[in-house]
């Protein structure tokens, strides 16, 4: 484990964008944004996906079908609320509308956005 100050740090990309709403496609991409969580942890951070938090949440709810407007009314704003406890942004590859208002909301609060791993502080050191 690398000696820096530790962040939590979201994890933006790709989750339902450009997946037709396809529950395989949507469990790939959330498999991808989770893959970089364990580097971010071994460099002393926490990593924090937005979905981790909102599905349960919608699910409580009474969510049923993705994309509904119970989805529309919790995915987004769990995201923005983690956000604003978030030290900074992991911004992995793909098309992804919730991830680029992530990087722009995480701009606007003045906090460091990264678009690779190794430039996340003590993150070169655990690849």
């Amino acid at each position: 484990m690398t000696q820096t100050q530790p962040m939590m740090i979201l994890i933006a990309g790709p989750y339902r964008s450009g997946t037709g709403d396809d529950p395989e496609k949507m469990a790939a991409n959330l498999r991808r944004l989770e893959q970089v969580s364990w580097p971010l942890f071994q460099a002393g951070h926490l990593p924090m996906i937005g979905e981790w938090a909102a599905l349960p949440i919608w699910r409580a709810a009474g969510g049923r079908h993705t994309g509904d407007a119970l989805y529309q009314q919790v995915l987004y704003p769990t995201a923005h609320r983690l956000l604003d406890l978030c030290h900074a942004v992991l911004r992995i590859e793909g098309a992804s509308t919730g991830a680029d208002q992530d990087v722009r909301r995480a701009e606007a609060r003045g906090i460091p956005v990264y678009y690779r791993l190794e430039d996340v502080p003590g993150c070169a050191a655990v690849r």
